[in-house]
């Protein structure tokens, strides 16, 4: 038998990197908690309803993007269909499509053209250079070779990228004369918000590039849900020989001598008995403070002060809902963005994200209705406060939470609040319960300083991180690019005894 790698958590970071090492020949196992994989990139169904449980859109299937390079890799054809607009943005005194030809934005505010031709060529060129591979920050001599190679690839072009790297969004704005446009700014701050988990003032400008390139690079619906991604990987990697475990609770990784040996889970939440499931290798889907909890006293120094240093995530308030489709207005985008005020602070139901199953897609809904996902981001404390210092006033919060929610959508969206018949609301509470992410953080860490980015080793030789955690964080997209980084790791840190072949099918595995 070939050396046994364990991915503990089935989300697509996750399974990407059990897929990538199976074909390369490795015994993989994935543990999932959950009876369905995804993670927060899931679709769960309730009351004929199959729900977003978090991420709703999806990119990165564009030519050498994350997806595209990770299906040419597993010869997976990928059950996505484009949509255009990516979304509309509802600012107080416009709204704004964000189209493929990018017509809407340039008409909407004309000042910023000659910026979004600087922001394209840069994208353009960041593109290229991760679907070469960016191993950053490069932790070894041969991340640091891959990363010269890159760049020798590309040179001199890449030097264009090197001011980037050194400013604020904010900052680049300020070149072109509009840091001072609030309604523009706000557009921005919105956008990044999702995208890089922080606004104009705070994300580096090579990172704010890519980010805000989304919806011309092209955003996807999955059939069935965007758990479709992960259902995908998951047929591949069966066909390729690995295993993934559901109901499987680990409960810690167990160390002797430095290295990871195995891991133990439980099969319920409740049950006292303990399994131990051996390992050469063992790879996190999940953040920092879960490897601490799961270390335990083997912890290595650095990660404890790291948990301790770092602040917390963001967190998502969510709202799942089902529409009467007759009750919506005819030809509405699937994807909205609503943002209550240009000034302020954001998130906390003061900016919203709304996105509707197609209605192409009857799988998602009953007859004559959609399900809806609405989500805002949060701080997460707040939540755990208000629950351990009175339970009546967290409810309350959550009521009041989806009331203003539904309040923003129902301002832009004619017959939104009428069309309403099922609201099921979630916190981070709810994302802890479900995702097993500490505090139910969500998302990943603000990308606030290429140079201040995670990598994902963990201090023990044999023990990785995959996921939003690792450079270049949140999305699909993000965490496949990781999980690229981290199958290359693996294989030079755990080099193959016996390897295994696997021939795919032609046309991959679709769902």
């Amino acid at each position: 038998m070939s050396q046994r790698v364990v991915v503990i958590g089935a989300g697509v970071g996750g399974l990407t990197l059990a897929a990538l090492l199976a074909q390369a020949g490795y015994t993989v196992d994935v543990l999932e908690a959950q009876t369905y994989p995804g993670g927060s990139a899931s679709t769960f169904t309730h009351k004929g309803y199959r729900f977003e449980s978090g991420a709703t859109v999806a990119g990165g299937f564009q030519e050498n993007g994350p997806h595209a390079v990770v299906g040419e890799r597993l010869g997976i054809h990928w059950p996505v269909k484009l949509h255009d607009p990516a979304w509309v943005v509802h600012l107080p005194d416009r709204s704004v499509g964000l189209t493929l030809d990018h017509h809407d934005v340039l008409t909407a505010f004309p000042q910023s053209e000659r910026f979004w031709r600087q922001q394209s060529a840069v994208a353009a060129i960041a593109w290229r250079m991760s679907a070469q591979g960016l191993p950053w920050p490069p932790r070894d001599l041969a991340e640091l070779m891959q990363l010269a190679k890159v760049g020798l690839m590309n040179f001199p072009r890449d030097l264009l990228l090197a001011p980037f790297a050194f400013m604020s969004v904010r900052q680049w704005l300020s070149l072109h004369k509009l840091a001072g446009d609030a309604a523009f700014k706000r557009f921005l701050d919105a956008s990044l918000l999702i995208s890089a988990q922080t606004t104009t003032d705070h994300v580096y400008a090579l990172y704010g590039a890519t980010a805000l390139d989304l919806s011309r690079q092209g955003v996807y619906h999955v059939e069935g849900g965007i758990g479709g991604i992960a259902e995908t990987l998951v047929k591949t990697l069966t066909v390729l020989g690995g295993q993934v475990h559901y109901r499987r609770f680990v409960t810690r990784i167990a160390v002797e001598g430095g290295r990871a040996t195995g891991v133990y889970y439980k099969t319920s939440r409740r049950v006292p008995t303990e399994t131990f499931l051996p390992a050469d290798f063992v790879v996190l889907n999940n953040t920092p403070w879960a490897l601490e909890q799961l270390l335990g006293e083997a912890a290595p120094n650095d990660l404890k002060r790291e948990v301790q240093r770092r602040d917390a995530t963001q967190g998502a308030f969510v709202l799942h809902l089902g529409l009467r489709a007759d009750d919506l207005p005819a030809g509405l985008p699937d994807h909205h963005q609503m943002i209550e005020s240009v000034d302020g602070p954001m998130g906390e139901g003061r900016t919203v994200f709304v996105s509707m199953s197609p209605t192409w897609d009857t799988t998602r809904a009953p007859q004559g209705h959609r399900a809806v996902t609405i989500s805002t981001h949060t701080r997460v404390q707040d939540w755990w406060d208000a629950f351990q210092r009175d339970k009546t006033a967290y409810y309350e919060r959550k009521e009041a939470y989806a009331e203003r929610m539904i309040d923003l959508v129902d301002r832009h969206i004619a017959g939104f609040k009428r069309s309403v018949a099922l609201t099921l609301p979630g916190s981070p509470l709810t994302y802890e319960f479900y995702t097993l992410r500490p505090q139910g953080m969500v998302g990943g860490f603000p990308q606030r300083s290429l140079f201040t980015a995670r990598g994902p080793r963990t201090g023990i030789p044999n023990l990785r991180l995959v996921g939003d955690s690792i450079f270049p964080g949140q999305s699909t997209a993000g965490v496949s690019l990781g999980a690229l980084r981290v199958a290359a790791d693996v294989q030079r840190h755990l080099p193959l005894t016996a390897p295994r072949t696997y021939s795919i099918p032609a046309q991959g595995a679709s769902r």
